[in-house]
């Protein structure tokens, strides 16, 4: 598991909050899944935005 602290990404169109330490299970995204390792083709289950058009934030 990385060092590096868990990060918070937001649908620039809805506004979903993807954290990564809390991951979306009801997604099939495990707690701890980074960003990175979704997979590009991944939208918002949301409002269906693709993932490049999700901007990281500090809560």
């Amino acid at each position: 598991m990385s060092a590096e602290p868990f990060k918070v990404w937001q649908c620039r169109t809805c506004g979903y909050i993807y954290d990564e330490e809390q991951g979306d299970p009801a997604e099939g995204l495990a707690p701890g899944t980074r960003w990175a390792d979704i997979p590009a083709g991944w939208i918002c289950p949301m409002c269906g935005t693709p993932k490049s058009d999700f901007d990281m934030i500090e809560l």
